[in-house]
């Protein structure tokens, strides 16, 4: 089947001036003409015009297309497959985009103005969060899709740091109770996943400019975790007795964070459908380290 320049242009959906501009430049000539001299394109043709096309979309220019186009040309497939791939790189883009935009759009509804300063933090801490999080774990991630979340996280940010300036420390009942209200806070930022808990913690520790924009400094950070754990062995303190205290205030603390790991390997065996204790013991064993002992 042959076709004419005005054809192929309505096809492909060019101009028939571009069309002729190839021709020019020796880029697309046609393979034969009409007895009345016009442009005449065949099979070789269209294929040729796709890997042209293909090549533009990714950004070179028409002498370098020329040039790629003039040695031994790979099969169409592959051309093909190139394109798929840049596509689907090109949906995932948009998809982030949206989710930004929707996420943008509902702070707007929820009466908090943004100037073009907080639209800029807020894409740059999107982009952090993409980093260490899966499109899919993303949307079950409150801090990332609730807009109540962020401005709750920075207000108590700001009381424990006025409690701080005070010379407040961690023994005193208003930290402690800040404490408790930063884990709940925790909780709900990462709705109650201590897997999310774990990759918030060493997003924080690896991004510096999240703690300027956060505002969870090294010293609050560590004001908050005395405080927890000063809160917490107050709760133990009602049903231990002094020896399980005395082990408590000795080891509780710098296992602060061994807790959140031990609990999310441990739902990790569950959905690895892990079902008696002897299995989850070997699952959730530290890396390198042998299996357990059998005790019959």
């Amino acid at each position: 089947m042959l076709l004419t320049v005005g054809e192929l242009a309505k096809r492909c959906g060019l101009t028939v001036r571009t069309l002729h501009h190839y021709d020019a430049i020796g880029l697309l000539r046609p393979s034969s003409r009409s007895g009345a001299g016009y442009r005449l394109y065949g099979q070789a043709d269209i294929e040729r015009l796709h890997r042209i096309q293909a090549l533009r979309q990714l950004g070179l220019p028409l002498a370098d297309i020329g040039h790629a186009l003039s040695g031994p040309q790979p099969p169409l497939a592959g051309v093909v497959d190139r394109q798929i791939a840049q596509l689907d790189r090109d949906l995932a883009d948009a998809t982030r985009l949206r989710e930004r935009l929707v996420h943008l759009h509902a702070q707007l509804s929820s009466g908090q103005p943004l100037d073009l300063a907080d639209w800029l933090d807020t894409l740059e801490l999107m982009t952090m969060y993409e980093k260490y999080f899966t499109a899919e774990e993303l949307k079950t991630l409150p801090l990332h899709t609730d807009p109540d979340v962020l401005p709750a996280w920075s207000a108590l940010v700001t009381a424990v740091q006025s409690t701080m300036d005070r010379g407040a420390t961690p023994d005193d009942a208003d930290a402690q109770q800040l404490a408790l209200q930063w884990m709940e806070m925790v909780g709900r930022g990462t709705g109650n996943n201590p897997a999310f808990l774990l990759r918030l913690h060493a997003m924080n520790e690896a991004e510096p400019e999240l703690r300027e924009r956060s505002g969870i400094t090294p010293e609050l950070q560590q004001f908050v975790e005395q405080s927890v754990v000063t809160a917490r062995l107050a709760i133990f303190a009602r049903h231990l007795d002094a020896h399980e205290m005395e082990r408590m205030r000795a080891h509780y603390g710098r296992q602060m964070y061994a807790w959140p790991q031990l609990i999310a390997e441990l739902r990790a065996a569950r959905t690895d459908g892990v079902q008696d204790a002897e299995s989850v013991r070997i699952a959730c064993r530290p890396a390198g380290q042998p299996p357990p002992p059998v005790h019959r």
